[in-house]
């Protein structure tokens, strides 16, 4: 047989070429540069967890609501590292004490949202496909969810600040609203192959009772994606409730969330751009943050299977 010819294989010695050496480096690079990307994550996402649950004050060194009209729209300096707005605050200090506005609205909002699609997919998953006087709830179930997909996110959560009146607690519930039923289309697609299984059979046969099977067995394997998916859920809400901020129907002004930050500074763009894009680097970060680390997740655990 004639070998087949590539200009990217051996020499007449055997040894690699040069274009060969090359892309085996690369791929050694982005090979460690993969490897190394989530724990590199994981250290933002912590030190924002840190800004936000921890102590801000170690990280921020003033205070975000300190007012100093002299020192209004200066750029970033050895003073303030991050410039000041309209009102002298350091954007600084207001940027670090925003992780806890922002992140703790897109925890609460996730956590609401699985809370809500467990109420409704764990008894949609089982009750589906089995005898009719009890289907009629998976149909029912079904249609809601059917009407909330119709609507998009960030405009069902918009329907229901309308409804509801803009503020904090209602942005939280409305994110986590408008995130409820993709996850529970995933609670009721795992109850349902979980259900019928070789384990829940096994636990029948040994006389576990069925709320046993459902605490012991249902519940823990039906969750364990859907918390994974989590992690992405809380980049979303982040970068929603941000959204409503900046629209006005979240926190109000003048505390330190990236969203009213940004609907602050648009403003003065030109003027004073560092109020504009260091709040939006700060939710672009924690989103991206969020979203690899919930795919790095998720493969983990595809691969523990």
């Amino acid at each position: 047989m004639i070998p087949e010819l590539s200009a990217t294989t051996t020499d007449e010695r055997g040894r690699p070429t040069e274009r060969l050496a090359a892309r085996r480096s690369l791929g050694g690079l982005a090979a460690r540069t993969a490897g190394e990307l989530p724990a590199l994550l994981a250290g933002v996402v912590v030190l924002f967890l840190l800004a936000a649950v921890a102590a801000p004050q170690w990280l921020a060194p003033a205070d975000p609501l300190a007012i100093d009209p002299a020192a209004a729209f200066q750029g970033p300096g050895p003073g303030h590292w991050l410039g000041t707005d309209e009102s002298g605050r350091d954007l600084y200090s207001r940027v670090v004490f925003g992780a806890r506005e922002s992140l703790t609205i897109g925890a609460a909002a996730t956590a609401i949202g699985l809370a809500l699609a467990l109420l409704l997919g764990l008894p949609a998953g089982l009750t589906a496909g089995r005898a009719r006087r009890t289907r009629w709830l998976d149909t029912v179930i079904g249609r809601v969810l059917e009407v909330l997909f119709a609507l998009p996110g960030l405009l069902l959560a918009l329907v229901f600040i309308a409804l509801a009146g803009p503020g904090l607690v209602t942005t939280v519930v409305a994110v986590g609203l408008s995130t409820a039923p993709g996850y529970a289309r995933i609670i009721r697609g795992q109850v349902m192959r979980l259900r019928d299984s070789a384990m829940v059979e096994a636990a029948r046969v040994l006389g576990r009772s069925p709320g046993q099977i459902l605490l012991r067995h249902l519940l823990p394997n039906a969750l364990g994606p859907v918390l994974v998916l989590a992690t992405l859920g809380v980049g979303q809400a982040v970068v929603w409730a941000s959204a409503l901020s900046f629209l006005g129907l979240g926190t109000p002004p003048p505390a330190p969330e990236w969203g009213a930050m940004l609907s602050a500074g648009r403003t003065y763009l030109q003027l004073a751009w560092w109020m504009t894009v260091f709040p939006g680097l700060a939710i672009v970060l924690v989103a991206a943050s969020a979203t690899v680390l919930g795919r790095w997740l998720q493969r983990r655990t595809e691969g523990l299977r």
